[in-house]
């Protein structure tokens, strides 16, 4: 639920009993496209505002902190990311972020609204500015059906920077789609997933995300937590897997040493991610270690 009132937009969240507001200096676009209420505001402190459906996706000040933790953990980790696929993040920020890696050959996004990428290139051209480069392919249509299509063994990396699991983004979350990826991704293989929130999902969404990844055969599961303001409870986390390796280790020679600027991961940030809360531990543990009978 959101309003617009005295030039503050705010995303209520009727059933936390929370909300965020920003303030706005005006409503720069508007429209309904295939798939959902697309707007874009131009606020007075967080750079322009886009919101789906009337949840906030992303604003221009802090989503840095989202882009680079759904990126490069997960291209540290693996041992030598060729090829790295993108379900959703139609904004291209992940995309930018991918593309960074110089041994990164071939990154795709899969995108189902090819809208959101159109007035990203306008509204966050500054998200965009990797999309001409030669490794970068686009693909707008059903990211589900594309994953059911592609070549077995053919992903490095596979990136569901997805909205929220309801609506179009709600088979992304299941046990047929992480099945699908796991036939996907080649030897070493990881896949990471935005988790939602974990002061309000950890016992739902994230508990479900570990179940479901463990039963299409990821033996190696962990969420990282990070911080985003714009997104509920300004607590933000995404969960990445693989089937052969611990992905609690990772290259932090190479991190230390990365021949691009980040704003906010480096090595010691990738340490403290994969250190959960207690509560957190003690959730997840039952999908670790199941009690036997």
């Amino acid at each position: 639920m959101t309003t617009l009132n005295n030039n503050w937009f705010t995303e209520i969240f009727q059933d936390q009993g929370t909300a965020f507001s920003l303030q706005v200096k005006q409503k720069l676009h508007e429209e309904q496209t295939s798939f959902q209420k697309l707007e874009i505001y131009e606020t007075e402190t967080f750079g322009n505002l886009m919101v789906l459906d009337g949840c906030v996706m992303l604003t221009t000040r802090d989503n840095f902190l989202y882009h680079e933790m759904m990126t490069h953990p997960a291209i540290f980790t693996h041992k030598k990311p060729k090829k790295v696929v993108i379900v959703g993040g139609g904004d291209c920020g992940t995309l930018k972020e991918v593309l960074k890696h110089p041994d990164v050959e071939e990154a795709w996004q899969v995108e189902i609204d090819e809208r959101v990428t159109r007035l990203s290139e306008e509204y966050f051209p500054e998200l965009c500015e990797s999309n001409n480069d030669p490794r970068a392919n686009f693909f707008f249509g059903d990211g589900i059906k594309w994953m059911r299509e592609v070549d077995p063994g053919s992903i490095d990396i596979l990136i569901i920077d997805s909205t929220d699991p309801v609506g179009p983004a709600e088979g992304l979350f299941a046990l047929d789609f992480y099945r699908d990826a796991m036939l996907a991704l080649g030897e070493g293989g990881i896949i990471v997933q935005q988790s939602e929130s974990p002061l309000l999902h950890t016992h739902t969404i994230i508990k479900d995300i570990h179940s479901d990844m463990r039963k299409a055969g990821f033996d190696h599961v962990q969420t990282l937590p990070f911080p985003q303001p714009v997104y509920p409870t300004g607590w933000w986390s995404c969960t990445m897997a693989s089937k052969d390796n611990p992905v609690k280790y990772f290259r932090e020679d190479d991190a230390n040493n990365r021949p691009f600027v980040t704003r906010y991961y480096n090595a010691g940030i990738h340490h403290g991610a994969l250190a959960m809360p207690q509560f957190m531990i003690d959730a997840l543990e039952d999908e670790v270690h199941p009690q036997e009978g």
